[in-house]
């Protein structure tokens, strides 16, 4: 709060004092006190008018600083009462009792927010390992029937796309971190892949994964998946192949995905982890653009790095960095 906007808000009383000094000085005169006795009564009570107007407004500057700069630094600003000191002046007593009434309400609020979201989200869970059941069956009564299998697995794709969805906000409550086999994680997804590979005639290959890594092997394992499953989306009509390819660095162990597909064009390439992104080869297409963006998220939930480099009409690369032991902090 600066002097000047405070002085130009007591402009009122600036005028009342004035029009006070002229009658006390019309009222000392006609009383016939000499000069020197008016000079020094009109002076006085001009000092103390001005003492009590900076007192006011050093005592008020110090709270109303102190407010706004932990306004400022607050990124939950809905806190901000619980930084502060009650000040010792009716109008700040007054905004104290209305921001921490405003505080009160707003954590009522919240808690009532985040347990419907729980609710929500405990629904969702529940509905879809009651609809992993039935897609269960039916893929096992159309085994012999490779379109239907097809359209299925793209249905169980997306179940469990919502079903990480949900969970990707708390999912540092549903992962356990420790040394996996890279090579075991791979073969999972090729397993879950492989109807896609075979009626498609996509040649994947697997290079050098049979590598530790810490990680978790559930959500890694989900994050490759989205990839491939990608990778098969958007493939060549003919000759078509995916490399999958360990490498061990010194801090770190690379999974390097490469597919030589119809690649994502330069001006798409900057937003592809964006929510509901598409892209131009996604527009058309039944993609929901949630993928890779839920690769992006797991992954910095992980502690992982996930990076794309593409050229449209050529090839799509995906390298997911995990970090070794040391990194994590971990004993």
């Amino acid at each position: 709060m600066k002097l000047s906007t405070y002085l130009k808000d007591k402009l009122y009383a600036f005028i009342i004092f004035i029009a006070y000094i002229i009658v006390l000085i019309l009222f000392l005169i006609a009383l016939k006190l000499s000069s020197s006795i008016i000079i020094f009564i009109t002076v006085f009570t001009t000092i103390i008018f001005f003492i009590i107007l900076f007192y006011d407004y050093f005592r008020k500057r110090k709270f109303y600083l102190e407010l706004l700069e932990k306004l400022d630094n607050l990124d939950q600003k809905y806190l901000l009462i619980e930084m502060l000191l009650e000040p010792n002046f009716l109008e700040g007593k007054i905004l104290y009792q209305v921001l921490d009434e405003v505080n009160k309400n707003e954590h009522d609020l919240i808690s009532e927010l985040k347990q419907k979201e729980q609710d929500f989200k405990e629904y969702i869970e529940l509905w879809i390992h009651e609809v992993k059941l039935p897609l269960a069956s039916l893929t096992l009564m159309n085994r012999k029937d490779t379109n239907t299998l097809r359209e299925l697995k793209r249905i169980e794709d997306d179940v469990e796309q919502i079903l990480y969805y949900v969970r990707c906000e708390n999912a540092n409550n549903d992962y356990l971190i420790k040394e996996w086999n890279l090579e075991n994680i791979v073969k999972n997804v090729a397993l879950r892949n492989k109807d896609d590979l075979l009626a498609l005639s996509i040649d994947l290959k697997v290079n050098n994964c049979n590598l530790k890594v810490l990680t978790d092997s559930k959500w890694l394992e989900f994050i490759i998946n989205q990839i491939v499953s990608n990778s098969i989306k958007y493939k060549k009509d003919k000759d078509s192949f995916i490399e999958i390819t360990g490498k061990d660095l010194e801090n770190s162990v690379t999974i390097t995905i490469y597919d030589n597909g119809k690649g994502i064009s330069k001006s798409d390439l900057p937003r592809v982890f964006k929510k509901t992104f598409t892209g131009e080869n996604g527009r058309g297409t039944k993609a929901t653009g949630m993928g890779l963006y839920l690769c992006k998220e797991l992954c910095e939930k992980l502690g992982h790095k996930i990076e794309i480099t593409s050229c449209l009409g050529e090839y799509t690369k995906v390298v997911i960095t995990i970090y070794k032991k040391g990194f994590y902090n971990l004993d």
